[in-house]
């Protein structure tokens, strides 16, 4: 999460995405189902092939219980199949957010985990996993519950049996923090001892130590806040203020960009525990997911090798190298930053917020520029659920054409969320996760806002 102190509330219970009980009650029966028996045949006036970027016209899938049997301009139409036709629609995967808070609401940010109790955290993230759903999303990356500890494994056990819907989830359980890090409870009366929102790990040994027992717990992979806190620095300066760490990988020496060290984020953990992390998390056969918005801590979590730098908002021409060459998805998450800029209290707020949005902005464009792979992640939850498809138009906003997003989206989401091969595409043997959206996305991204359709493991649950 990209965290930003405020003390001033919504009203939180209906910032939710709440939908009326009537949408929902659709969302209910739907998740009752089993995969028709039928076969299902979706028509449509035009299907995209993520990976090519061929747009057929017209597009059809005939989907088999959970799974895609076909796909192309017409396919097979067995006797006893089911027909529906989607009209003027594109038919796409899925969307894939791979940085979501279940357990987080609008207003609620920094003093949820001392007023509200967990299991009534838990039933808003039911809420918000089924609004997520219904606007399209089949598969999102949990990327820590603040403060709710493994809450977010009952909700992905209870999707996953149809108990109630939801995306796809990966989840990490809390995040992995230093003590009086980024989202330690810091300011607050040290009498009262109020909790962290994250697992504390000062040592590489703790690190592993805290995997292990989330694992035990249910998590999917580990989530690690490697930076924090973020502030602009007026005269520039280097990011390493002296470190003698910093020092032996030259950070300080950045050529070009002049503008690149008006920004200052202060790393929490070394490389070399980073790496511990990694190890530990491919021996689980899973991955590492960082909090990182830049220079050092975007450096050392390159060379760990994790799985994705999220917000990344400043990165150094050997980071942005390094990531190409290894692979390391960028996810810029610029729907929370604009909503922060938009939702402040006071006009000093709203200068910093905006100040750090222009500089995120500029930086974007030197990562595309580079060659920086890109996934989509919107850090939904401090703003409603439902509604981050938003990321997606901001994306191509600030440089991306809409087909490089989407693959962003799809191909980069579904590596992060180790589900290659199964999500992200419209190909025969991947999961029937399928979506239509009005007109064509390739000329206007903005439709993904306005999903119609949505089926996911061959059930559809909107229509």
């Amino acid at each position: 999460m990209r965290k930003i102190s405020l003390r001033f509330r919504f009203n939180s219970l209906l910032s939710v995405a709440f939908l009326p009980p009537a949408f929902f009650s659709t969302v209910f029966s739907a998740t009752a189902q089993e995969p028709s028996t039928a076969p299902i045949v979706l028509h449509a006036s035009r299907l995209l092939e993520v990976d090519t970027g061929n747009m057929l016209q017209p597009g059809e899938i005939l989907v088999e219980g959970e799974r895609i049997k076909a796909v192309g301009t017409t396919v097979d139409h067995p006797q006893g199949a089911k027909v529906i036709d989607l009209g003027d629609t594109t038919l796409l995967p899925g969307l894939i957010d791979a940085h979501v808070h279940l357990f987080l609401h609008p207003g609620a940010e920094d003093l949820q985990t001392v007023e509200e109790s967990v299991p009534w955290r838990t039933i808003l993230a039911e809420q918000a996993a089924k609004a997520d759903l219904m606007a399209g999303f089949t598969a999102e990356r949990d990327m820590g519950t603040e403060g709710a500890g493994s809450a977010d494994t009952a909700v992905r056990n209870a999707i996953n049996q149809g108990l109630i819907p939801g995306p796809r989830l990966r989840v990490s359980g809390n995040a992995i923090d230093i003590l009086g890090g980024h989202e330690d409870a810091n300011r607050f009366n040290p009498a009262q001892h109020v909790l962290s929102n994250a697992d504390y790990a000062n040592t590489a040994a703790e690190i592993v130590s805290v995997m292990r027992e989330q694992h035990k717990e249910g998590s999917d992979f580990a989530k690690v806040y490697e930076t924090g806190p973020d502030r602009m620095v007026p005269a520039g300066s280097p990011p390493c203020m002296g470190d003698p760490i910093c020092a032996q990988i030259e950070t300080s020496e950045e050529p070009g960009d002049p503008e690149f060290w008006e920004f200052h984020t202060p790393y929490q953990y070394t490389e070399e525990q980073l790496k511990a992390a990694v190890a530990e998390a491919a021996r689980l056969d899973t991955n590492v997911g960082v909090h990182c918005q830049g220079e050092p801590g975007a450096r050392f979590a390159a060379e760990a090798g994790v799985a994705s730098i999220d917000h990344a908002t400043q990165l150094s021409e050997a980071t942005m190298k390094m990531m190409k060459q290894k692979h390391i998805p960028a996810v810029p998450t610029f729907t929370i930053f604009e909503y922060f800029a938009d939702h402040v209290p006071t006009p000093a707020a709203a200068a910093r917020e905006h100040a750090i949005l222009d500089y995120k902005i500029h930086e974007f464009r030197r990562q595309v520029a580079a060659g920086v792979p890109m996934a989509v992640g919107s850090d939904v939850g401090p703003f409603p659920h439902g509604t981050q498809a938003r990321e997606l138009e901001l994306m191509v906003k600030y440089g991306m054409t809409p087909l490089a997003v989407l693959q962003a989206d799809y191909l980069n989401g579904a590596q992060i969320l180790t589900w290659q091969n199964e999500i992200g595409e419209l190909k025969p043997g991947y999961d029937a996760d399928i979506i239509a959206v009005p007109g064509n996305p390739l000329d206007d991204i903005s439709v993904v806002e306005h999903v119609s359709f949505v089926m996911k493991g061959g059930v559809v649950v909107r229509r």
